[in-house]
């Protein structure tokens, strides 16, 4: 699945070319993703200037005239800057198009949405009950162990908790708590302040560094460009199971946590 990395990494692939662009059509071939698409999205958007593209959790939030596009990705999804002679693939089911280009969504799988609100965008049922943002001002290990006291399941469940912290998923997940130095099965609410503010500042560091990369080449996850990511080779335990560990050389074990595999290491992380 896309995790923040590869969303933002996408947001700032596409903002150039459509931020103060003027929308010239719609298509939707497929409008049963995870929620219909809106079937007036066409005279809705026609004619519509794109003001800027932000992005909340995993989802993409297109500021437009009047009212607000929303874009996930999904399990499977991308999103890509392509020209309109570019014809259209089994699971391309959505295109904005601005002139000679278009911006195609991709999902395989239907798990994605688009959706249009003039409502504010921060009160959608979608974002209203989200949490923090990682790499905001406001993310610190002082609001992971606030919302860890008197928790009982693993802080690898906490960190995914996206009522928390939003769009740490599984990935990022394993590799901020190898660096940080704990045991993704330890306990929440026995974590103290110290290593939160420690677990705090690497997934910041992991989640920036993952970005630098390009974010991980997912399996169906490709760039608004069609390039892919490499941070999938600096991985310190994410898919390792059995491998040796980069720091002590231990092999690295997995386990089940909220039915996700959980990689880590036994010498590095307690």
């Amino acid at each position: 699945m896309p995790e923040l990395p590869e969303v933002e990494i996408t947001r700032r692939g596409i903002t150039p070319t459509v931020t103060g662009s003027t929308i010239t059509g719609v298509v939707v071939r497929n409008p049963n993703l995870r929620w219909p698409v809106p079937g007036e999205l066409q005279a809705l958007l026609n004619g519509k200037t794109v003001r800027r593209v932000l992005r909340r959790a995993k989802y993409l939030l297109f500021d437009i005239d009047q009212g607000w596009l929303i874009l996930h990705l999904g399990m499977s999804g991308s999103l890509r800057l392509t020209d309109t002679q570019v014809p259209p693939q089994k699971h391309d089911h959505f295109d904005l198009v601005f002139g000679t280009k278009i911006l195609r969504l991709r999902d395989p799988r239907r798990f994605g949405a688009v959706l249009w609100t003039t409502e504010d965008i921060y009160t959608h049922p979608l974002l209203a009950h989200l949490g923090v943002e990682p790499l905001s001002p406001e993310f610190s290990g002082e609001v992971l162990y606030r919302a860890s006291r008197g928790r009982t399941a693993a802080v690898k469940q906490l960190l995914m908790d996206h009522t928390v912290v939003v769009g740490v998923g599984n990935i990022y997940a394993n590799e901020s708590l190898y660096r940080a130095g704990i045991d993704p099965r330890t306990i929440a609410g026995r974590i103290s302040r110290v290593r939160f503010g420690r677990l705090a500042t690497e997934v910041r560091l992991t989640i920036e560094a993952a970005i630098k990369a390009g974010g991980s080449s997912l399996r169906d996850f490709v760039h608004s460009d069609g390039s892919s990511g490499y941070f999938q080779q600096q991985y310190f335990v994410y898919g390792r199971t059995g491998q040796a560990c980069r720091v002590c050389g231990r092999p690295v074990k997995v386990v089940r946590l909220g039915q996700r595999s959980t990689f880590y290491c036994s010498q590095c992380q307690h």
